[in-house]
């Protein structure tokens, strides 16, 4: 799981509040994480390999849409790879981990792995969370029309970029003057856990707000295409919406226990003394929210490869197989079912028009293919004669 008393945890004047949840149970507790993130891992693997009796979606370009969503199952999986092994080594060697809490040890290995292994799972979830906020910048702007190819070198650089910028900047005010010798008093770490859960919080306010304004962008852009609403272009409309709608409720589940733990022993901390009997209700809130953050948040890799692409199923194929490039053989199809004969004579700004006609019409349908894929069944894409499915 993520949180930012991992890193508090390693200062061995850590507070009292900190030390309440690193303490209790840690034998369970680790147990689950590894349970939950091994089975999310091997999951999520399974969703991304490719499966037999599946002809691969073809799409009329390459998508940053579709670009984002792998980056984001890749930084769920690596993150889960780290949880894993700090989890592992924390159940295997209990007597290197009790050196974390040595004020002046010689040896320096135990803090390098509480500090190494707590950065490496909160820059990865951080990276995702910033590439799920850049995924639903870019699907407004795909439907806007303002989007790219060369746009996700943008979001590469905003989305590695901030999360190590925030990772780096929180660590260092968190652990200064030194390791051995963190501050105290609750003053010196807010900033750690502003770095920390200020992604989380831009996702969670401002990713919904973008998604809505997608949808009303899709509606508006679906009866421009012929100046009426069609069934399928309604059915289409809330497809997206429900993609939408997994998304932001996989992410709300996954994260909700850690907002909720985090403020009750944000409270605690505020307390002369935690262990009073009026703060029982407390505390037990918050180990049992500490226990429901170590299975949710792994899960989190498993549970939005179902939101974006659906149930892939079980008969992975591992043969490789030459493929053509599916947007070079969609733009050659394209034109080939959209072009229209035409005499010699005809006036050259009637063929441009034609063409621009085409092209835009291919254009929407490109964006509109782009935010629905994965959201409709194999059999459902191949009946549908609708111009809108033609991408795949």
């Amino acid at each position: 799981m993520a949180s930012p008393r991992l890193e508090t945890y390693c200062c061995p004047n850590r507070d009292a509040a900190t030390q309440l949840v690193m303490n209790f149970q840690p034998e369970v507790f680790c147990g689950v994480c590894i349970g939950s993130a091994s089975i999310s891992l091997l999951l999520t693997i399974l969703q991304l390999l490719p499966k037999k009796g599946q002809s691969p979606r073809k799409m009329p370009k390459a998508s940053s849409s579709s670009t984002i969503l792998l980056l984001i199952s890749i930084c769920d999986i690596l993150g889960g790879l780290g949880m894993i092994f700090r989890s592992s080594v924390w159940l295997g060697f209990p007597g290197f981990i009790a050196n974390i809490s040595v004020v002046n040890g010689t040896d320096v290995w135990p803090s390098a792995f509480c500090v190494g292994s707590a950065m490496w799972i909160q820059l990865l979830c951080s990276a995702g969370f910033w590439w799920l906020f850049c995924y639903a910048v870019d699907s407004y702007l795909v439907v806007r029309r303002s989007a790219g190819l060369s746009t996700i070198v943008l979001y590469h650089m905003m989305a590695w970029g901030l999360a190590v910028m925030l990772c780096v900047e929180g660590i260092a005010l968190l652990y200064y003057p030194s390791l051995s010798s963190c501050e105290n008093g609750l003053e010196h770490a807010v900033p750690h856990y502003i770095t920390t859960y200020a992604p989380l919080l831009l996702v969670l306010v401002v990713n919904p707000i973008l998604f809505r304004r997608t949808v009303s962008a899709v509606a508006s852009l679906l009866k421009g295409r012929q100046g009426i609403y069609t069934e399928h272009e309604r059915r289409l409309g809330t497809e997206i919406q429900i993609r939408f709608f997994k998304i932001m409720l996989v992410f709300v589940i996954c994260w909700s226990s850690n907002i909720i733990n985090e403020s009750l022993l944000f409270y605690l901390e505020m307390q002369p003394d935690i262990n009073e009997m009026l703060l029982k209700n407390i505390r037990s809130a918050a180990l049992i929210t500490w226990i429901i953050m170590g299975v949710l948040n792994p899960m989190q890799g498993f549970l939005f490869t179902l939101a974006f692409y659906g149930w892939t199923g079980w008969r992975v194929d591992l043969k490789w197989r030459k493929r053509e490039i599916p947007w070079e053989s969609m733009s050659s199809s394209a034109v080939g079912e959209n072009a229209y004969p035409s005499p010699v004579n005809y006036q050259s700004n009637i063929h441009d028009s034609k063409k621009v006609s085409t092209a835009d019409s291919q254009q929407t349908d490109e964006a509109i293919s782009m935010l629905s894929e994965g959201n409709t069944s194999g059999d459902d894409r191949l009946t549908r004669s609708s111009p809108i499915y033609q991408g795949w």
